[in-house]
């Protein structure tokens, strides 16, 4: 008998006042005194693992965006999406609170050797009992490159490229240890079988590194790898590696697309689609009422900041739109820098409302607001007609909106067998692939 397919949930995490919904952090019921606090993220994972989410991740970067009118200015003065702490210092707290709930990070391959990235991924995963995930980037932003002290970008296809041999190099550091290479013989004064620990002695093109690493081999080996390519070479990549993928349609049928484009990709090098889960995102507000819900995402959208949108779209399709009006104007001059799925997303938008792309970056991202009945029906929806596997769901407020989803929508969900009652499986992997 095949089991039945259910969701996967995945929550959107920004260590700052923000996530994808601007000017969110004004609204009474975010809380900003616990900003800079262990026990606001240790809150968090308790209410996530509470609610059956899969797992949660930073959305991280490398400084604070200038691209709106050529400053920070409005980015960091009105609230944006900022990391006021670095997600690998809060990710082994918020295992220490949990026990099934995955952890991610987003770090990127373009900036970090193998060598860093392979230690500190296998110590999370160590110490987190095999539930680590990496959300692999690129990087799209020149204004990141100068803070690693890079004068600006590689080329996009070389960061890809770039990419593969960072994976490549880290999956040899990770093997280079055997399961049972720790002895811990005191009688004899064996701490560990040298035979069982290997160099990765990995050369490509870009990459070279050596080994062995010093981490010894960790519960999944190599932990879950997210990831959110668009373009088509990213779309490539994504097929090689990924196991969750985030993307940002506007539509059901632009996320159906994605996915069918995927899995044709996976098919294509002999990997089965189930092993990654694609997944929208989506930002919901829930009431107990239909009118409860709709007064919610008004008030929501009252707080909206006009400039600290065109700040966020600026940093989103990597250029500065106080300039910049047209598609055309945003592909001439967006040189090496972009990322394909923000853009995509933008047009999408448009073509959906019939608007100006001028207008499309001037709106926040649409707010899906309902009753729990209501929301769950559209999750089931897309769940169901193939366009997804699942969701990633950002806050607008922190913590009330995981914890309402996890008291109002979890439980319809379950209801109709879409979500998990416990967890199956020892290891993120093992949920993801077995959501219970």
């Amino acid at each position: 008998m095949t089991a039945r397919r259910r969701m996967s949930l995945i929550a959107y995490l920004k260590a700052g006042p923000n996530f994808s919904y601007p000017s969110s952090w004004r609204h009474p019921a975010s809380a900003l005194e616990d900003i800079l606090t262990p026990e606001r993220w240790e809150h968090t994972a308790r209410a996530l693992e509470a609610a059956c989410f899969d797992a949660c991740f930073f959305a991280d970067g490398l400084g604070i965006p200038d691209l709106y009118k050529g400053s920070y200015a409005d980015y960091v003065g009105r609230g944006g999406q900022l990391s006021l702490l670095d997600p690998m210092t809060l990710l082994p707290m918020m295992a220490r609170v949990t026990q099934h709930l995955g952890l991610g990070v987003t770090l990127s391959t373009t900036f970090m050797p193998p060598y860093i990235l392979a230690r500190w991924l296998g110590s999370l995963d160590i110490l987190s009992h095999g539930r680590a995930a990496w959300n692999v980037v690129t990087t799209a932003r020149d204004f990141e490159a100068r803070n690693c002290g890079l004068p600006g970008l590689p080329p996009k296809e070389q960061r890809y490229d770039m990419a593969d041999e960072v994976l490549e190099a880290c999956d040899a550091l990770w093997g280079g240890w055997d399961e049972d290479a720790l002895v811990f013989d005191r009688e004899s004064g064996r701490f560990a079988d040298p035979g069982k620990i290997r160099r990765a002695d990995y050369e490509g093109r870009y990459v070279r590194t050596e080994g062995p690493l010093s981490i010894p081999r960790s519960p999944q080996v190599r932990p879950v790898l997210m990831q959110a390519g668009s373009s088509p070479r990213g779309r490539e990549f994504a097929a090689r590696w990924g196991e969750a993928l985030f993307c940002t349609p506007a539509t059901k049928e632009d996320a159906a697309a994605y996915r069918a484009d995927i899995h044709a990709r996976m098919d294509a090098i002999g990997r089965p689609p189930g092993h990654c889960a694609v997944l929208p995102s989506v930002t919901l507000v829930v009431g107990e009422t239909e009118s409860i819900a709709r007064e919610k995402a008004a008030y929501l959208e009252s707080l909206v900041d006009p400039e600290l949108v065109l700040a966020a779209s600026s940093w989103s399709v990597v250029a500065d739109l106080s300039r910049i009006e047209t598609p055309e104007a945003l592909e001439a001059g967006s040189g090496n820098q972009g990322v394909a799925g923000h853009r995509d997303r933008m047009l999408q938008v448009a073509r959906q409302h019939g608007i100006s792309f001028a207008e499309a970056v001037r709106r926040p991202r649409a707010l899906l607001a309902g009753t729990p009945k209501q929301i769950a029906d559209w999750m089931e929806d897309w769940f169901t007609s193939g366009a997804c596997d699942g969701f990633i769901l950002p806050p607008t407020m922190l913590p009330a909106t995981f914890e309402e989803f996890g008291r109002m929508v979890v439980p319809e969900l379950q209801r109709r067998g879409l979500v998990r009652t416990g967890y199956a499986g020892r290891t993120l992997r093992e949920n993801l692939r077995d959501p219970g």
